[in-house]
């Protein structure tokens, strides 16, 4: 079930794909361990029982999505503006994001104010584990790990294609400012798809 879902574009990876464009390979790939270390987060969260909190609670299920879906367009507007601003570069400087840790950082805040994700991982994680074992949580935390690097390498594979991609675009001022608008359109249609979308779709 976690390859499967690793490997199906979600909102997770439009949002890597969108860094890949708007950032290069560096950022993307930044993004995807923050973007990770954000859904381990909710791993967490949910092991401990948090999780059924959102997954009841309409007004703390709209205010995580509506912060996350804030931020997202946020960092859409970031990148549109940077595409306004786009100087002529080479490929390599292209993939060298100024701060790598504030990267993974926006990526950690992305992947952990996803509230349909906390609310999926309430419904699935438990099926999953043998209570006959023991050790509920322990045996949760390790079942989110599998899927969160699962989904790690996929998100990979989507962001080194994409910023692929980019490289072509860098070779040219244009095109680059171009990319870098694409990817601030596409984090900024995301987070309004966020912003709208509820516990069912």
């Amino acid at each position: 079930m976690s390859s499967l879902l690793a490997a199906l574009p979600g909102p997770n990876v439009l949002f890597v794909i969108g860094r890949a464009l708007a950032h290069g390979r560096r950022a993307a790939l930044a993004s995807v361990l923050g973007n990770a270390v954000g859904g381990y987060v909710l791993v967490i969260v949910v092991a401990l029982g948090l999780g059924t909190v959102v997954e009841r609670s309409v007004l703390v299920y709209t205010v995580i999505k509506l912060g996350g879906a804030a931020y997202l367009v946020f960092l859409g507007v970031k990148a549109l503006r940077a595409g306004r601003t786009v100087r002529l570069v080479t490929s390599s400087t292209l993939s060298v994001p100024k701060r790598a840790g504030r990267t993974v950082w926006e990526g950690t805040i992305v992947g952990a104010t996803n509230p349909k994700s906390i609310v999926f991982l309430t419904a699935v994680l438990p099926q999953f584990v043998d209570r006959d074992l023991g050790h509920v949580v322990g045996q949760m935390l390790l079942l989110g790990l599998t899927g969160t690097l699962l989904a790690l390498s996929c998100d990979c594979v989507w962001g080194l294609t994409a910023s692929a991609t980019r490289n072509w675009f860098g070779r040219s001022p244009r095109r680059l400012a171009l990319a870098d608008r694409a990817g601030g359109l596409a984090m900024i249609g995301l987070g309004l798809k966020v912003a709208v979308m509820d516990r069912t779709n």
